[in-house]
């Protein structure tokens, strides 16, 4: 008898349980930001800086505009078509600007122009990464509002806590950070979709807003109000960026399995179901979202909601590593202390000295700002600013590298970009209230971070310039230089001209082996797979 016969084959289960594993990682990770966005998106629609009225038209008119942002925004522009631009595995704005670097010989200016858009999507990012731990946790503790007025004083103290915490467990790695995470994301999108359900049943006429016609509607009956609806609308695709810039830590395959067939239904369900209860209960509208739910479940709601937001903040803090490892790769920034946290996915890191800055960063937000509405007008700049710069980029990649018929990729873009523009002009005029924050840090980072690139430029060609040939070298050498048996080996970064230290050894020594290696290492990224 074969010993083997009772062995499944290993291939295609094998490969399943990964993608299942990976899977339940990103379900952890990768959609915890956007995932909570229904804590608080229909909130600011009703209830924020710029309230709608609770009608009809206006809850069908702002329904349309979710639905139709999601559809086009994350599953289209990002899961669909920005996820097909990786470089080796990885995804964000500056693997964009690197894809289209390569891409553009003969073309310095249009490398400049990607270079500019690239940094400055990813200094924006940063503004992202701070903003949303602290908006994330302060949006869900402050249900406490509902299920315990009594400790309403508390919201700030506690959010501090929740993510100092958060902060202090990053060091184990964003995959096994996930396997924790992950069964909690699943029962909160699992709790999504049945308290969606529940209010859709009550007034199942909600789901006629699907038609785009109820937010044309909107704009032409108040087109001012509609306009800055946007600005909340906005808020229900929070996170995209960060599910592109997380693609190295999880692959394309597991988080689109995870979109469509989990995410992405159990969204649309509970803010449809929070329309359905608005049209009951317009006076519901500051807490829309813990309305939703049974009295004596309101409690738990709260606890399961600040668990989410936690998990929200590490899809923008997992992100964060990933850009600052390519920023660095890339040369815009200089060399950290960076952990690979995975035997496995190579896009995995840990960098301490960013987490701890964020941590820094987020605890100045909660303080200063102190309520998430506060926060939500800098939220919207900073997201919507990197979601205009990711389309642009995302057009050059179709043009340069997928070489796409412009036919097709003109009215795709310019859909597109009319979206992405709408949301940031509607965004643009909260930076009074908020929405400066993103934009000075966002300023200060693209400043520095191209500052450091021409620096490390200039030095690179000076160096060039003083560099000495092996011919020159050679030729150099006095009778003086006493020639030792053995072999040296001199580690350079440049894979030309003789290196500073084998100079500094004939200076100083005198002396020069029979043999010298002159060893350039090139890291190759291959994740090591560990054998079983």
């Amino acid at each position: 008898m074969n010993q083997n016969s009772h062995t499944p084959a290993p291939g295609r289960f094998g490969k399943a349980a990964g993608v299942g594993k990976l899977m339940l990682g990103a379900v952890g990770i990768v959609f915890g930001d956007i995932g909570t966005s229904p804590l608080y998106a229909m909130r600011e629609a009703f209830a924020g800086p710029h309230p709608l009225p609770s009608g009809q038209p206006y809850v069908f008119g702002v329904l349309s505009l979710v639905f139709w942002a999601v559809v086009l925004v994350v599953s289209l522009k990002y899961v669909a078509l920005m996820m097909r631009a990786d470089n080796r595995g990885e995804g964000g704005s500056l693997v964009l600007h690197a894809l289209v670097d390569r891409n553009a010989a003969g073309r310095p200016s249009l490398a400049w122009v990607s270079g500019v858009l690239g940094i400055a999507a990813a200094a924006l990012f940063y503004g992202d990464s701070m903003i949303t731990p602290a908006i994330s946790v302060l949006s869900a503790v402050e249900g406490l509002r509902v299920a315990a007025p009594e400790s309403a004083g508390a919201v700030v103290p506690v959010a501090v806590v929740i993510l100092a915490i958060l902060f202090g467990i990053q060091r184990g790695g964003s995959g096994v950070i996930g396997s924790l995470f992950g069964p909690v994301m699943i029962i909160w999108f699992v709790v999504l979709g049945t308290l969606g359900v529940i209010q859709i049943q009550r007034a199942p006429e909600v789901l006629w807003a699907i038609s785009p016609h109820y937010a044309a509607a909107m704009f032409v009956h108040d087109g001012w109000r509609a306009f800055l609806a946007l600005g909340s609308v906005v808020l229900a695709v929070t996170g995209a960026e960060a599910l592109y810039a997380d693609m190295g830590h999880f692959g394309r395959m597991p988080i689109r399995l995870a979109w469509y067939g989990l995410a992405l239904p159990a969204l649309l369900l509970n803010y449809f179901g929070q329309g359905a209860l608005l049209l009951s209960t317009p006076a519901a509208a500051p807490d829309v979202f813990f309305h939703m739910a049974p009295a004596w479940a309101a409690l738990p709601l709260v606890g399961l909601a600040t668990l989410a937001t936690v998990i929200a903040s590490q899809a923008v803090i997992s992100g964060a590593f990933s850009v600052t490892r390519q920023a660095i790769q890339l040369g815009y920034l200089p060399g950290m202390r960076s952990l690979h946290t995975s035997a496995q996915t190579i896009g995995q890191i840990y960098i301490p000295a960013l987490n701890w800055a964020l941590m820094a960063a987020t605890f100045v937000l909660v303080a200063g700002f102190g309520s998430s509405s506060r926060l939500a007008a800098a939220y919207g700049f900073a997201v919507t600013g990197t979601m205009l710069i990711d389309t642009i980029l995302l057009a050059l990649v179709m043009t340069l590298l997928w070489r796409w018929r412009r036919r097709f990729v003109l009215p795709l873009v310019g859909l597109l970009l009319a979206v992405d523009l709408g949301f940031f002009a509607a965004n643009a005029i909260k930076i009074p209230y908020g929405g400066w924050f993103p934009l000075i840090v966002g300023l200060a980072l693209f400043l520095a971070m191209s500052t450091w690139k021409r620096g490390r430029a200039i030095l690179a060609r000076q160096r060039e310039l003083d560099t000495l040939g092996v011919d020159d070298l050679m030729l150099s050498l006095s009778e003086r230089i006493v020639q030792v048996p053995g072999i040296a080996v001199f580690v350079t970064r440049r894979p030309t001209g003789v290196p500073p230290a084998l100079l500094h050894n004939i200076k100083h020594n005198k002396v020069l082996h029979e043999r010298n290696v002159l060893l350039n290492v090139v890291m190759a990224e291959v994740p090591h797979v560990a054998e079983s």
